[in-house]
């Protein structure tokens, strides 16, 4: 499984095919070692490092708007940008991880990114820090493309579990701490030095990185088959069941990408009024989800799969309606069953990838992490469109669009399931005779 920023998990894409070790699988980091330590809490720390830098902008929109008189759709460019980029790039860094190092990919990744990031407080307007965050998503690529290809080779299957859940962590703590830091940062000394505070935390997290990550050990480079990865893509994009697991990852990020970016915008205004530094605070709520996406494993297997993701539709889709509510208790409750519904959805959905693709697992999960963050480009985008359109009721209908189309994905696969299931019935009865 590849943990996201959001605290659920996905695997990562790492190779092709498996890297052959070059030493015992006995050799590998267990706990108790110093070694192991050291891998968890250098994987930990570019976790952080990732989701500071890919969303330290989403905690200052509403101060870009002010600072550079700029709608809620062109300040969420600079999230979305982010986020485009990263979805390009995955592809591209699992295949460069194969061929020189994850240590090395990952490294370079960071380093690159945290150097992109000490350049956007000096952006003079909103095309070049577009363009800037395009491209730090891209080069930021390289971490979650290859982090867990590293823990699979380095640790031992063992120990594999607690590591990833280490890395999970970094990634929430990451993806919150971005948003609150710039966010608080920028309440008090402007949209600059928001940034500024995210991309030093983000390079002191790679430098720890640096400093701790274990040599690799059972790393076996290997060349590069674009053939091979287009027809292994190609066949995913052919099983319908991953397609609708694609959808359904890109339709539930659309709608929490139409929520967070807008939702600063709605606390600062009417009828609320908060300061900035408390709406910014908002994103505590984002941990919310480390619970819902541990509870996914266990509703999915009360319920199955379908049925867990029924239950998070509604979730979400209920919280919608109850944010349209001009109570500020209203409001936040709202934004409690979203953030849960979507992170139910998104364990869900994820998880169930690598169940059902029998091989180019990694592919197979590229594909979904590729889809995951086009929707939160796409949601982001259209939702702070329509917030500026109609306000919040615009931004949650862009959400409820979104869970309608999931609801209607979810439904088809169940009558298929039970099409499926009457005909095996049929046949089974006639082969009895």
């Amino acid at each position: 499984m590849q943990p996201s920023d959001t605290g659920a998990s996905v695997t990562t894409p790492d190779a092709a095919a498996p890297a052959t070790p070059r030493t015992t699988a006995d050799d590998r980091h267990r706990p108790g070692q110093r070694a192991f330590r050291r891998a968890n809490l250098a994987l930990f720390a570019a976790g952080v490092a990732t989701f500071v830098l890919l969303y330290s902008t989403q905690g200052l929109l509403p101060i870009l708007s002010a600072d550079l008189d700029l709608t809620p759709g062109q300040a969420s460019w600079t999230a979305s940008a982010a986020t485009l980029g990263l979805a390009l790039g995955l592809l591209p860094a699992s295949a460069l991880s194969d061929r020189y190092g994850r240590t090395a990919v990952m490294t370079a990744s960071t380093l690159a990114a945290s150097a992109f990031a000490l350049a956007l407080p000096f952006a003079p307007d909103l095309t070049t820090l577009v363009t800037l965050r395009v491209l730090q998503g891209a080069v930021l690529a390289g971490l979650p493309a290859t982090a867990m290809a590293y823990l699979a080779e380095e640790v031992h299957p063992s120990a594999l579990p607690s590591a990833m859940g280490l890395y999970v962590a970094g990634n929430s703590i990451g993806g919150m701490g971005g948003r609150l830091l710039s966010g608080w940062t920028a309440a008090g000394l402007g949209w600059r030095w928001g940034l500024a505070a995210s991309a030093v935390l983000a390079l002191l997290a790679t430098l720890a990185f640096r400093l701790l990550i274990p040599a690799a050990r059972h790393f076996t480079p290997a060349p590069v088959d674009a053939r091979a990865l287009a027809r292994t893509v190609g066949r995913h994009l052919r099983n319908p069941l991953l397609v609708r697991l694609y959808a359904l990852g890109l339709l539930f990020m659309a709608v929490f990408g139409a929520v967070y970016n807008t939702v600063g915008y709605r606390l600062i205004a009417a009828p609320f009024h908060l300061p900035e530094s408390i709406a910014a605070s908002i994103f505590v709520v984002y941990l919310v989800g480390t619970g819902t996406s541990a509870a996914a494993g266990r509703l999915s297997g009360r319920l199955g799969r379908r049925g867990a993701l029924y239950v998070s539709i509604g979730v979400t889709t209920a919280g919608l309606l109850l944010s349209l509510a001009d109570s500020l208790v209203c409001a936040l409750l709202g934004l409690v069953l979203i953030t849960a519904g979507f992170f139910a959805g998104h364990a869900t959905a994820s998880s169930s990838v690598g169940r059902t693709a029998t091989e180019g697992r990694a592919q197979a999960s590229a594909l979904y992490l590729i889809a995951y963050y086009l929707g939160n480009s796409l949601g982001g985008t259209l939702g702070a469109d329509a917030y500026h359109s109609t306000g919040w009721p615009g931004a949650a209908t862009v959400g409820l669009a979104a869970m309608a189309l999931a609801a209607a994905v979810t439904l088809y696969a169940t009558r298929r399931a039970h099409l499926a299931g009457r005909r095996s019935s049929r046949l089974g009865g006639l082969s009895a005779r």
